[in-house]
């Protein structure tokens, strides 16, 4: 998969971001940049206005319009559409089109993020710890920080996984996960963010610390079974998710049995974190 979306954060917003392992660039939803760039919070008005914009620098033969380019990102209903994105050459041509206060404080941001993955490359344990320091910006405890680093461990492990079967699209990803979900939780990625009520928001990252280690439990297990038995293209790689998925489908149902409680929470980070709630604070299983 030689793309990977990213929510990045500028001063409290959040801007969608994939990252071209073929190309080594980020290419940033414009949409989003005009909402940093004009601090216009409603996502209908800052389309409106990169629509407005956009005619007006076709008039004037801009570049900018010339080469934008579309890419599939997760938009605020959690459906992936097409979505017009630039990379940072045309985001600076971008901002000096936008009158706007935050215009050098963007350019440094834009830097900064650059700069990042190049360090990255160089030394992917740098990765790692900037997710940490992000994580704890954002208030998650050092408990369950440890836990998520993992889970993108054991999740990074199954995409290679899949990626060795076979599996190169992203939609494929989507929809083995999504198999792979139902099998252990009993409801789809759409379904589980509805009980959470999620939007864009990452499902992994408004998981309890049960939710995410029996969500390990079901990728490790796909990954294990996989190697084993070296399934090759995309329906045989499905049926393994589901197997590996319905491990840990049956220690869910075992757990809930033995505390009466649902493993499957309604509360998101915000609610679990964020505001101090603890996970036992979630609904007694019907």
């Amino acid at each position: 998969m030689d793309k990977q979306e990213s929510m990045m954060l500028f001063e409290g917003k959040q801007v969608r971001a994939v990252w071209d392992e073929t190309e080594e660039k980020w290419f940033f939803s414009i949409v989003d940049m005009i909402s940093v760039l004009t601090d216009q919070p409603d996502y209908r008005h800052a389309a409106k206005y990169w629509s407005v914009l956009k005619t007006r620098l076709k008039r004037e033969g801009s570049e900018l319009t010339t080469n934008c380019r579309q890419l599939k990102m997760t938009s605020q209903d959690g459906k992936r559409r097409l979505t017009d994105v630039a990379d940072m050459e045309q985001l600076f041509r971008l901002i000096q089109s936008v009158p706007s206060k935050r215009a050098e404080p963007v350019k440094l941001w834009l830097a900064k993020v650059g700069r990042e993955r190049i360090d990255e490359m160089a030394d992917p344990e740098l990765s790692i710890d900037r997710a940490v320091e992000e994580y704890r910006k954002k208030g998650y405890s050092e408990k369950w920080i440890n836990q998520r680093i993992k889970s993108i461990e054991v999740r990074k492990d199954l995409t290679d996984e899949w990626n060795r079967s076979g599996i190169t699209q992203s939609q494929d990803y989507a929809i083995l996960t999504n198999e792979l979900t139902k099998a252990w939780s009993g409801k789809t990625v759409a379904e589980y963010k509805r009980h959470k009520n999620l939007k864009k928001e990452n499902l992994r990252d408004n998981m309890t610390n049960m939710e995410l280690v029996l969500n390990m439990l079901a990728e490790v297990t796909t990954t294990e079974i996989s190697k084993t038995e070296n399934p090759q293209g995309f329906d045989a790689s499905k049926r393994v998710a589901r197997r590996g998925g319905a491990v840990a489908g049956n220690a869910r149902k075992d757990i809930e049995k033995q505390t009466g409680r649902s493993v499957v929470s309604p509360l998101n980070a915000k609610e679990i974190h964020l505001l101090g709630e603890t996970e036992e604070s979630v609904e007694p299983k019907e």
